[in-house]
């Protein structure tokens, strides 16, 4: 196999795939989701450290050691040394909480990095996309501005897109309505904290033939149960609200992959371009 299309040739990579296979307690998926994040210093991290970095008890981190086939913290932390060296970490101790946020995102964007090095995933996404006619985006609460932004630039490519970012009784209607008209997938962003409705909508859509697209962020979401692809992208934390911009540039990078699906995606934004000029639509 290409190395450059190996995943798990990272850090984190590595670590996604040691959790994978098995079945993680929403605690214990907290732990692995705050591992993979912080990959390059995990292998060096404590037991009290991991614990307070993924905000749960040092007994839970012991019980998540035991859960992955170890004896111990300290066996699962010798293994991490041995399969994912650490790599050279900025120092960050000097920096304001502002410029720390930053880096946070820097680390998830270089994370979101790694994972698109198997374009594999996106470009299978792209094409259930661009042959769902008509598509619908989900994203609710935290998550509906990356729906809206999603589907604001998909209706200039894709013949009918449909956005669901408002929950409530109309939501399985809706779908009801989208698949009646021929749907064959859907696409949903989900952002802690994940509403329950979220999940119970996924699930109604599966059961309703439709292929579940997730971006999601982190692998161990709630989502992930009831999607069919699920691809993440992770948020930061350090602000007293979470930023998304690694979810904000996937869905970017799956509109590009869905254009390449869509043959008359170029026609279409240039017929776009015509109709905005002659309108004088925005200001040059």
């Amino acid at each position: 196999m290409d190395r450059s299309m190996d995943v798990t040739d990272s850090p984190a990579g590595r670590l996604q795939a040691l959790f994978e296979g098995h079945r993680l307690t929403p605690t214990q998926r907290r732990i692995a989701h705050s591992m993979v994040r912080r990959a390059a210093e995990v292998p060096f991290l404590s037991s009290v450290e991991l614990a307070e970095l993924a905000g749960v008890s040092q007994p839970s981190v012991t019980r998540f050691a035991v859960a992955l086939g170890f004896d111990g913290y300290p066996a699962l932390r010798k293994h991490l040394r041995e399969v994912a060296p650490a790599e050279s970490v900025t120092d960050t101790a000097s920096y304001n909480e502002y410029q720390q946020a930053v880096e946070a995102e820097i680390e998830n964007l270089k994370h979101l990095a790694e994972i698109l090095a198997d374009p594999r995933p996106v470009a299978k996404a792209g094409r259930l996309l661009a042959a769902s006619r008509p598509l619908p985006v989900l994203g609710l609460r935290a998550a509906a501005s990356q729906a809206y932004g999603f589907a604001y630039f998909a209706a200039k490519v894709h013949p009918d897109v449909r956005l669901l970012n408002e929950g409530g009784t109309m939501i399985h209607d809706r779908i009801d309505a989208a698949v009646r008209a021929g749907a064959t997938a859907l696409l949903c962003f989900a952002l802690p904290r994940h509403p329950r409705e979220v999940v119970d909508t996924l699930a109604y859509a599966r059961e309703a033939g439709l292929t579940v697209v997730t971006v999601a962020d982190s692998a161990f979401a709630p989502v992930a149960k009831v999607s069919d692809l699920l691809i993440p992208a992770a948020v930061g934390t350090g602000l007293a609200f979470d930023t998304a911009c690694a979810p904000m540039l996937l869905g970017r990078v799956l509109l590009e992959a869905m254009c390449d699906d869509l043959p008359d995606a170029q026609a279409r934004l240039e017929e776009f371009d015509a109709r905005a000029a002659a309108r004088g639509l925005f200001v040059e």
